[in-house]
């Protein structure tokens, strides 16, 4: 198959379902804003919003029409902060959060702004919602991954790099979903390690200078393999982390397919644009006058998994025939 259908826990209020309307035109211009967990200018936020933007047009709202989009994006904690305070203190009546560190600088800036986010892992963990089904607040929106996704990650990290025999993850305590712990992903990383016979260590690194320790210590013995986890780090420092692996002859697996058009080995996730699409699609119903109470959080049902040939090959690895066979993109 290629692509691996997850059982979800809400499949309801698809974008099919969702009335094709137009927007009143009352004269009024409505605000939604919108923080990036990217770098400003970020190619891939480009793309994000793009597709949010066409949703939102198909719907009737039409960006410097009837509607005015502000974004905003930082990296760090401390500027989410201030971003956040300032979309809130800037009359948005709808903010869109992409990644937990800036819907948890949103939550703490407004409890009554509704908030839809975008790449969360564990909303209900973290006490942005009561529940999937009844979030109970002002914010709502779609998670990316959930806690299991570690196992496979490790998993596959084994199947294209037979001979490895240490696995780390590459994480940020300061944007981690539990901080210091390594993340809702940890222990499904433990269990699937143990279960192949591997070892895995956790390589926590705060600055981007890090990451090029954290890849030479691994690469002191041979068989070690790495984990890139999803978080605002990492995608900051994409290119970095890309670069390492190669340097050092580490296979690695990520957690999104652009690291893998950049010259990694493999990756297995989803593709945020869709996530996007959907967030157009409660926010429209926002607008119109829906509480994010009752608009249940929604996890997706669509894993991609995309290969690079040409760096399985510089690394000396043979792409078993099953991965081939079940890959939605193979890049050469």
């Amino acid at each position: 198959m290629r692509r691996r259908d997850f059982v979800t826990l809400l499949a309801s209020v698809p974008v099919a379902c969702i009335l094709p309307a137009y927007a009143q035109q009352d004269g009024r211009r409505r605000r939604i804003g919108v923080l990036m967990g990217l770098v400003e200018g970020d190619p891939q936020a480009r793309k994000y919003l793009s597709a949010f933007r066409e949703v939102l047009g198909g719907l009737g709202w039409r960006d410097r029409q009837n509607l005015q989009i502000d974004v905003r994006a930082a990296t760090n904690p401390e500027a989410m902060r201030l971003l956040a305070a300032d979309l809130i203190n800037s009359g948005s009546e709808i903010v869109l959060a992409y990644t937990t560190p800036c819907t948890n600088a949103l939550h703490q800036a407004t409890s009554s702004v509704p908030i839809l986010f975008v790449a969360v892992s564990d909303p209900v963990g973290t006490g942005f919602v009561k529940s999937f089904s009844h979030p109970g607040g002002n914010i709502t929106g779609f998670t990316n991954f959930e806690p299991t996704m570690g196992s496979k990650w490790v998993e596959l990290i084994r199947e294209i790099a037979p001979s490895v025999q240490r696995v780390a993850m590459l994480f940020n305590p300061a944007t981690a979903n539990t901080g210091a712990s390594g993340g809702v992903y940890l222990q499904s990383m433990k269990s699937a390690a143990m279960a192949l016979g591997l070892e895995l260590t956790v390589s926590p690194v705060g600055e981007s200078s890090e990451i090029d320790g954290a890849f030479a210590a691994l690469a002191e013995q041979a068989g070690g393999g790495l984990v890139v986890m999803p978080n605002v780090f990492t995608a900051a420092n994409q290119e970095r982390i890309v670069a390492q692996a190669a340097r050092f002859r580490v296979p690695t697996i990520y957690p999104l397919s652009h690291f893998v058009a950049a010259g990694g080995l493999i990756s297995y996730g989803i593709d945020y644009t869709d996530q996007f699409r959907l967030a157009a699609s409660y926010a429209d119903r926002i607008l119109r006058g829906a509480k994010p109470a009752d608009l249940p959080v929604q996890q997706p049902t669509k894993f991609e998994l995309v290969i690079n040939r040409k760096t399985a090959k510089e690394l000396g690895l043979t792409i078993p025939a099953s991965l081939l066979a079940t890959a939605d993109g193979l890049i050469d």
